[in-house]
């Protein structure tokens, strides 16, 4: 019997079908996956040759294995593992007294989340995605980012050695109309992800203390994030107003990513501003960078939105016509604007006037619209993430034990995303199964 039962009907990252506690199937697929023979030399390499009561690989098995579980507690863990024989066995544990006990499991966690294994324990993430995004030709072509936030308490000991440490975070939420309507205060950290909106994985991440903004840890990501995957394949990039500021833009440009950030409300005194050489000086924006017209014959004049035309990449433009030429209307201005042209008034905007207000995919647009909405993607990411998998439970205290708790809950949730995209599919009103999907073939081959 197949480890879940997914059927040719459901997305090819079945998120809803994952069991609340998965079967011994699955959870032998899950470890057969992980490339995790680097991480493990490493580890036993610095074991040396001292005592070896408890193997790194049943140490390493026992840590994964909470967050798989959907424990919240490694003691939960364990007593599981001493009452279950076949789930003990596959961690290559012969008797109950070969479990370890809870400190050995806390003396691992706090070396895993020290240098070199840190970095080896993301290489075991980054090496997942590397293979999905070679199998899964849509994997990381529409991206969305977001920060969510990590409560912890203050580790005991030395700061300095302890790694990275919590410290307070402030988050504040503005209405429409700009004033605060609600605070979230935390101690702890921040995890920023970068997310495939379509399929819902995690592309790349990082942490840091509560204190760092979001438009800071960014660039770090995109970069993680364009190494995993094939280049070019990241098309779109959607954060929220966070990281609405010109080096973010500047950056995307220079990678070739389209980015779909929302615009950070800082005029104050003047609604618009006036384009200059264009049309007949009735031609302004605002702040989102949303082209308008004026029709100059009326008393009052009456603004109107620019039809949007296109992008042209190769002039670094953005193309806007007449209004009323375009939607097949009449303007009082049309004589004095269009002065005889067969397709009305065109302005070319050059996007080097200001890369905020002026990104490839105008924010007034239905695009621009529709791909932004993928960013709830991001929301439910973090929501598995905390709420599922338990990254976000407040018990640990910051350091090195918390970072490898994150890297832990991040592995798990990129092999069940591997489990999910190979398991084979059955055919809805059959009983037999189907044949593998070519993306199945590749990683069962990979």
């Amino acid at each position: 019997m197949p480890a879940m039962n997914l059927y040719t009907t459901d997305p090819l990252f079945a998120w809803n079908r994952l069991d609340d506690s998965p079967d011994l199937r699955c959870i032998e697929t899950f470890f057969r996956l992980l490339p995790d023979a680097r991480l493990l030399d490493a580890l036993q390499h610095n074991r040396g040759k001292g005592r070896n009561e408890y193997p790194v690989r049943v140490l390493w098995y026992c840590a994964v294995l909470q967050p798989l579980l959907r424990h919240t507690t490694m003691e939960q863990t364990l007593a599981e593992l001493r009452r279950n024989a076949d789930l003990r066995r596959l961690g290559g544990m012969e008797h109950a007294e070969a479990v370890p006990r809870s400190w050995n499991m806390s003396r691992f966690l706090t070396a895993l989340g020290q240098t070199p294994f840190d970095s080896l324990l993301r290489d075991v993430f980054n090496r997942m995605v590397q293979r999905l995004g070679g199998a899964v030709s849509t994997l990381g072509q529409e991206t969305a980012g977001d920060a969510t936030h990590l409560s912890a308490r203050r580790a005991r000991g030395k700061i300095n050695a302890q790694g990275i440490q919590p410290d307070g975070g402030r988050k504040e939420y503005t209405g429409e109309d700009g004033k605060v309507e609600r605070v979230l205060e935390w101690f702890g950290y921040k995890l920023h992800l970068l997310c495939d909106t379509r399929h819902e994985v995690v592309l790349s991440y990082t942490v840091t203390p509560a204190s760092r903004t979001d438009n800071e840890a960014l660039p770090e990501v995109v970069r993680i994030a364009k190494a995993n995957l094939p280049n070019p394949r990241i098309d779109t990039l959607a954060y929220d107003k966070a990281c609405d500021d010109e080096a973010i833009h500047r950056l995307l440009a220079q990678e070739g990513i389209r980015p779909l950030i929302q615009t950070r409300t800082m005029w104050k005194e003047e609604p618009e501003r006036p384009l200059e050489k264009a049309g007949i000086g009735n031609v302004v924006y605002d702040e989102a960078g949303t082209i308008y017209c004026y029709d100059m014959v009326s008393d009052p004049p009456v603004r109107h939105r620019m039809a949007y035309i296109g992008h042209e990449p190769a002039r670094r433009t953005l193309k806007y016509r007449c209004p009323a030429e375009h939607e097949s209307w009449r303007c009082a201005c049309s004589a004095r604007c269009n002065a005889g042209k067969r397709y009305g008034m065109t302005v070319r905007v050059k996007q080097e006037l200001d890369l905020r207000r002026f990104p490839p995919i105008p924010r007034a647009t239905k695009l621009f619209e529709r791909r932004y909405k993928g960013r709830s993607a991001c929301e439910r990411v973090n929501a598995r993430l905390k709420l599922y998998w338990g990254a976000d439970d407040g018990n640990l205290a910051g350091g090195y034990n918390f970072m490898a708790r994150i890297g832990l809950v991040l592995v798990v949730h990129i092999g069940l995303a591997s489990v999910l995209a190979k398991t084979q599919r059955r055919d809805p009103g059959k009983l037999g199964l189907t044949r593998l999907s070519p993306i199945a073939r590749a990683l069962a081959t990979g």
